[in-house]
């Protein structure tokens, strides 16, 4: 039996060499939606009027006229189709009486076929025309349970006689093919030229069939003037890509986050939050929504247990509501929450029957909790809503009271809008608006994410859009030539990125990149090689362990580890520059330029379109030890390792290795520049023995242990996501910074206040932290300890700011100013700790940040916080410094000034002329 639809076609084509049709019949377009629907027969305009699918157990087969099943020029065809749809060898094969001619056409071939009025038992293939109205529930049924269906209509002449907008939803031949995601449309199709394709042909981008989506809109919009979605959660983006999905709540950046579907006979609303579902604000969209969802049928509304405030607003509002604790056959809307993909297929078959869904969840923190791993591919919601059109994103979106979108708004749609795209790429005069090209990379990105292996309604847009940019080429985008993010060029480099992540063969696309420093071809080389990397990690967040190895642009990496370490939660990394700029207006490289996948299996192969270099992302807790991973298409880079490589190794290293980035190694840093830079350091060893000195100083004063347990990492890039340099793992800076971060004479000779800054922030900690104060303050007493302690700089020529006159004008004009709380910040809230320390060292710090890592039931409020340091630092140096932090301006607690009462007071605090003047 053929099961893929590759398979599948292959069967149905078997000795087909051309289609001979009638000339007389005109048929009707096809729309194909479901994920099981595939093109058979597609003419020269791309039009499909042959299509096939599958149902519960099922199949069934779409002719886009009657005509066509009563031709005998078509035989070789319909017989390898009544074959394919057969659910047994010699299973009853009956035709209706509306297809009469056909019984004779098959038995001309040797099959043994019936008139009969319905489809019977045992189960076989039942043949009839798109017109009968008796026996639609049966025939759903039929196929459900294992029959084959071969159907055939066109809806031309019927959306001439009841309208065009309601062929999709009434034409009888439609509330049967649609549960398969097959519609016969209003569209006549093209008879000039059909092709006989050698593969599943390529499913139309966008069908303009005459559903009127926007009058959908309209009813579910009724009454309604503003989307207020300040639930007390955060959304998720959603995507829209289903030819009959369509928005409903867009922000000014067509953000989507309420959304609705056609899907069979059934309809579909999802929102970015169930606690949209619930939200007082949008209570007459919810029940909009629920009416629309219903199609005017009267039945019973179910809720999901777990939206009981859901179902007291319904009932209020006089619908028929009662909680379920899951989907059953009796209700006419399903209302549930995205996170569990335990009902997906009964769900889906739900809606096709004619069922209404109901649905809220947001994908961010689930995606937070599974790096790695697609949203699209694997959050539950999603396994139930792809299928709809509808997909829900990991991506955020600012919440607020957003008015109802305008209809040029909610005309966007992400097909449509790429057709366009194609139309213009193609120079055949497309149009798109600047707002739209910004989406259509950001959609198109997602979309590819969504797995395609054996779905031809994704694999037809993976085959179009490749053809589509190979064609293009990739923009050549620089500093010296940054791209619009709302431009044609950034469209395609999102579009471009996606499509070789998702496994599409991007070589070529590749291939005018140039990133090397010198020619890869030499280079490349089928041999396989093994490297040994440190599979345990003690830290409490995953670790990139750097292998040394480099993936050239476009190339797909061949990766190969044993059982164990496929089962330990290993990940794959393609690249270091981890800032996604998707929201930069201006872009000197493509937004996303890294991939990750995870290791679940032994072999895997990886691409990034832009190349990089290789990682191994172990995650927290692993104990794995030295684990083998074999990588092919890699190539070496310079890399060097204190303690490990000789130089004679680095000389050889930077020579040879032509990868364009290489790392500089320490147990405790690591940092990624240029090749072109590493290039200009003879001897790496002083440089990293110094940079080891700073983070040893950054750990005693953090009361950190010391060799890190995971090493901190710097990695320069032509553009990053926020300001000069930014913390995080790792830190990013600009190429600017690299000559900074690799030149111990100017370390010791200068400073390095911002990359330790930097490493300072990931020292910062939730209990002693008071942002927005104390954000950008805070951090900087690494920066001043590390200067005076390591590389004998004072603090007043560490930074400018830190001057005498300088740091003097600063305090007296804050305390002129009554020291009001709000302007405590950055270096007005440094001075704050630095008079601390400059009366009492570092100790006490070093002191309270080990303290702070035992103490438990910490406050969550900023005053909390503030009152517990305060008591702490004072019960540190045995000092009363209430009435310090109160000239400082803080908010002491009279309980906290209490309980220090007895403590001496600090005499010579700088700030005593302040309070005595106050007195």
């Amino acid at each position: 039996m053929a099961t893929t639809p590759a398979a599948a076609f292959e069967a149905l084509m078997k000795g087909v060499t051309r289609w001979d049709v009638p000339k007389g019949p005109i048929p009707s377009e096809l729309l194909l939606i479901g994920e099981a629907s595939f093109p058979v027969m597609v003419n020269d305009k791309g039009q499909v009027l042959i299509a096939a699918s599958c149902y519960g157990r099922g199949r069934l087969i779409v002719v886009s006229h009657e005509g066509y099943l009563q031709h005998a020029g078509l035989a070789p065809f319909l017989l390898n189709a009544v074959g394919w749809l057969s659910p047994s060898p010699g299973a009853p094969i009956e035709v209706h009486l509306s297809l009469e001619p056909l019984v004779k056409i098959l038995q001309d071939s040797g099959v043994k076929a019936q008139i009969g009025p319905e489809p019977g038992e045992p189960l076989g293939v039942f043949c009839i025309s798109a017109y009968n109205d008796t026996v639609t529930a049966k025939l759903i049924q039929f196929v459900k349970r294992g029959g084959g269906l071969l159907i055939g209509g066109q809806a031309w002449y019927w959306a001439s006689q009841h309208g065009r907008e309601k062929v999709l939803s009434s034409f009888t031949g439609n509330k049967v093919t649609s549960v398969a995601g097959v519609y016969i449309t209003d569209i006549c199709g093209d008879r000039g030229r059909f092709k006989v394709s050698k593969k599943v042909p390529k499913i139309p981008l966008h069908v303009r069939c005459g559903k009127n989506l926007r009058q959908d809109q309209q009813q579910l919009l009724e009454g309604v003037s503003e989307l207020d979605i300040r639930t007390g959660g955060v959304p998720s983006q959603l995507l829209v890509h289903g030819a009959l999905a369509f928005p409903l709540g867009l922000d000014a950046s067509l953000g989507c986050f309420l959304a609705a579907a056609h899907y069979g006979r059934g309809r579909v609303v999802l929102a970015a939050h169930e606690g949209m579902l619930c939200a007082p604000k949008l209570r007459s969209f919810v029940l909009n929504a629920v009416r629309w969802l219903a199609t005017g049928h009267t039945g019973k509304v179910g809720v999901s247990t777990s939206l009981k405030n859901l179902c007291s607003i319904l009932s209020e509002h006089g619908l028929e509501c009662s909680l379920v604790p899951h989907l059953t056959s009796d209700l006419r809307v399903y209302c549930c929450k995205a996170y569990s993909d335990s009902e997906a297929k009964e769900i889906q078959e739900f809606v096709a029957e004619g069922g209404g869904l109901l649905i809220g969840g947001q994908a961010w923190w689930w995606a937070s909790q599974n790096p790695g791993r697609s949203t699209l591919a694997s959050f539950p919601g999603n396994l139930i809503l792809n299928c709809f059109g509808l997909s829900i994103l990991a991506q955020t979106l600012s919440t607020g009271s957003f008015s109802v979108p305008t209809p040029e708004m909610r005309s966007y749609h992400f097909r449509k809008a790429l057709s366009e795209f194609q139309a213009l790429l193609n120079h055949e005069g497309g149009n798109l608006e600047k707002s739209y090209l910004a989406k259509l990379g950001v959609d198109g990105a997602a979309f590819l994410q969504i797995p395609a292996e054996g779905v031809p309604a994704y694999i037809s847009l993976h085959r179009l859009l490749r053809k589509m940019l190979q064609r293009s080429g990739l923009p050549a985008v620089s500093r010296q030539h940054p791209v619009a993010r709302d431009s044609r060029e950034a469209a395609v480099l999102c579009l471009a990125t996606e499509l070789a992540h998702s496994g599409t063969d991007c070589s070529q696309l590749a291939q005018g990149l140039r990133t090397w420093t010198c020619s890869s071809s030499r280079y490349l080389s089928e041999q396989p090689i093994t490297v040994e990397i440190n599979g345990t990690n003690p830290g409490n967040s995953s670790c990139w362990v750097s292998t040394g190895l480099y993936l050239p642009e476009g190339q797909n990496a061949e990766i190969s580890l044993s059982d164990a370490a496929a089962s330990a939660g290993l990940k794959v990394q393609i690249g270091c520059h981890t800032d996604n700029l998707t929201k930069a207006s201006k872009l000197s490289r493509a937004p996303v330029v890294t991939h990750q996948c995870c290791m679940d299996r032994t072999k895997r192969s990886i691409s990034c379109l832009w190349g990089g270099l290789l990682y191994v992302i172990v995650p927290k807790g692993s104990q794995l030890g030295p684990v083998s991973v074999t990588i092919k298409k890699a190539v070496p880079a310079p890399y060097y390792k204190l303690g490990k490589t000789s130089l004679e190794e680095w000389r050889r290293n930077i020579q040879e290795n032509p990868a364009p980035w290489g790392e500089l190694a320490t147990d405790n840093i690591i940092l990624t520049v240029p090749t072109a830079n590493l290039r200009t350091l003879e001897n790496p060893e002083p440089l990293l023995r110094l940079w080891d000195e700073m983070l040893q100083a950054i750990a005693r004063l953090a009361a950190q242990p010391f060799p890190f347990r995971r090493p901190e990492r710097i990695v320069a890039d032509v553009q990053i996501s926020a300001g000069w340099m930014h913390s995080g793992y790792p830190i990013m800076c600009h190429l600017e910074s690299v000559q900074e971060l690799i030149s111990e004479m100017s370390m010791r000779s200068r400073g390095l206040w911002g990359p330790v800054h930097e490493l300072g922030h990931n020292q910062q900690r939730h209990g002693w932290e008071f942002p927005p104060h104390t954000t950008e303050a805070t951090c900087n007493l690494w920066s001043v300890y590390v200067h005076e302690t390591v590389l004998g700089i004072p603090r007043s020529r560490a930074h400018p700011a830190l001057s005498p006159p300088v740091r003097e004008k600063r305090i007296k004009a804050h305390l002129g100013k009554g020291a009001p709380l709000r302007d405590w910040n950055m270096w007005t809230a440094l001075e704050t700790y630095l008079q601390l320390q400059e009366a009492f060292g570092w100790e006490p710090f070093t002191q309270l940040f080990a303290d702070y890592q035992t103490l438990s039931h910490l406050p969550k409020d900023k005053a909390g916080k503030m009152n517990l340091w305060v008591k702490k630092f004072s019960e540190a140096v045995q000092k009363n410094l209430v009435p310090f932090f109160e000239a400082w301006g803080w908010p002491v607690q009279k309980e906290v000034a209490n309980s220090l009462a007895s403590l001496p007071q600090w005499q010579e605090n700088p700030l005593s002329m302040c309070i005595h003047t106050e007195k």
